[in-house]
């Protein structure tokens, strides 16, 4: 199985993009999650989306920030992969994507993300580093993490 993925800024999205990505987010961090939050946070329109599609169809997502934008540095965020495709490394996919992106497109030399902490060890095995300690964000533990491009 082989995710195409694609990364845009929110003005290059299509409807149905923004649709898709929306509901991606809706199904998993809303309703599997039982999380209620504010998900459309008005940062979506600072933020590149990167797309992971399967078969026609939105499997994986995430999106990207400058620095300044989300946190003080570029950061990860909302990293989500569909129910029934958690186990296919679309979710390591789709994040070594967005980490190319940040290296090569935005010039990023720390990248940041508020992991579930739960997948501390999945972004470890990405470069990623735990800085602090855990807390609660919208009832779930996070721990914040960083990764300095080599």
């Amino acid at each position: 199985m082989e995710l195409e993925v694609r990364i845009k800024p929110f003005e290059e999205l299509s409807l149905e993009e923004l649709y898709e990505l929306l509901r991606l987010r809706s199904e998993v961090f809303v309703v599997e999650q039982n999380c209620i939050y504010q998900d459309i946070d008005g940062k979506d329109k600072k933020a590149y989306h990167a797309l992971g599609i399967y078969r026609d169809e939105l499997v994986a997502y995430a999106r990207v920030f400058s620095g300044g934008d989300y946190f003080e540095n570029a950061a990860i965020g909302r990293v989500v992969v569909r129910n029934g495709f958690r186990k296919s490394g679309f979710g390591k996919v789709i994040v070594e994507h967005c980490i190319k992106y940040a290296d090569e497109v935005l010039k990023a030399p720390i990248l940041e993300l508020a992991a579930q902490t739960y997948l501390k060890r999945f972004y470890k095995d990405l470069g990623f580093k735990a800085v602090g300690g855990e807390y609660m964000e919208d009832g779930i533990p996070h721990i914040k993490m960083k990764r300095i491009s080599s």
